[in-house]
């Protein structure tokens, strides 16, 4: 996995003007597509989901050539696609998904994308961190909405089943540790939610997991609640290697904010509105 992420690193290439781009034609060989037509179908519906997410695809999808040495010795011009960080997560979202090689992509991608928008987020990055955990806390209850709504597609239909599941999560994510075990981790009542009490790295990870794991299972099409459960176990399995590859700190072993989700939600209320009594 760590030698597929270095290796999808190694191809990026930067422009003249500092924007980093891929070689389609780099990116096809490892992504194990030895036909470059067939790397061109899919190269067209991720340009199309592009274009379906409201996004410029010129920003994205640049057409450009590449000499490349044939056997003779001489060299030969052929059409090529620069391909932005964005574009190239569109492309192994839409590439055959029995390669292992594509899961490996679509993690590296999916963790890189959003920690660029993130950055790239200049009124995100302004935000102090009680904001953002405010805003993370709210990203996630929206999102866990579509990870319920899709897990029920699933086969995952009792609360007790959404249970196993959202374990199974966290399972991966955390390194075995289920919601009991990281209650106890960070010494939390039972009562407190696990959520609440989360720093905006460790919810930013969360978040992650929720939507990469609400995404796999539409696109996966799972019907069965037990490939449903391995699935979140897998999507957090990856997101904690990704991390570990990053050189981060585990989730687990991240520090306990002070103050609540609960605690920072009534204080900005006050602020607000502050005539109002309790």
């Amino acid at each position: 996995m760590n030698d597929q992420h270095q290796s999808f690193e190694a191809l990026k290439h930067l422009s003249d003007e500092g924007f980093e781009y891929w070689s389609a034609r780099d990116l096809a060989p490892l992504l194990e597509y030895k036909d470059w037509r067939n790397f061109q179908k899919v190269i067209s519906k991720a340009m199309q989901a592009c274009e379906a997410s409201g996004h410029d695809l010129a920003d994205h999808f640049v057409e450009a050539t590449k000499m490349v040495m044939l056997g003779s010795g001489s060299q030969r011009e052929l059409d090529d696609v620069q391909l932005s960080r964005y574009a190239c997560y569109l492309v192994v979202q839409n590439a055959d998904p029995s390669k292992p090689v594509i899961a490996a992509g679509q993690t590296y991608f999916a963790l890189q994308t959003r920690r660029q928008e993130l950055a790239d987020n200049a009124s995100f990055q302004q935000l102090k961190e009680d904001q953002k955990r405010l805003f993370l806390r709210a990203e996630m209850r929206e999102h866990n909405k579509q990870l319920v709504e899709a897990a029920q597609q699933a086969g995952v239909e009792t609360t007790l089943d959404f249970a196993i599941f959202q374990n199974h999560g966290y399972k991966g994510l955390y390194g075995g540790l289920d919601q009991k075990g990281i209650h106890q981790q960070k010494g939390l009542k039972k009562s407190q939610k696990i959520l609440d009490y989360m720093g905006s790295t460790e919810l930013a990870a969360n978040l992650f997991r929720a939507t990469q794991a609400e995404e796999k299972l539409r696109r996966d099409n799972v019907q069965d609640k037990q490939q449903a459960n391995r699935t979140h176990f897998e999507v957090g399995r990856k997101v904690r290697q990704t991390i570990a590859e990053l050189g981060g700190t585990m989730p687990e072993n991240l520090p306990i904010p002070e103050q609540s989700i609960k605690q920072l939600e009534s204080a900005a209320k006050k602020l607000a509105n502050p005539s109002d009594k309790e």
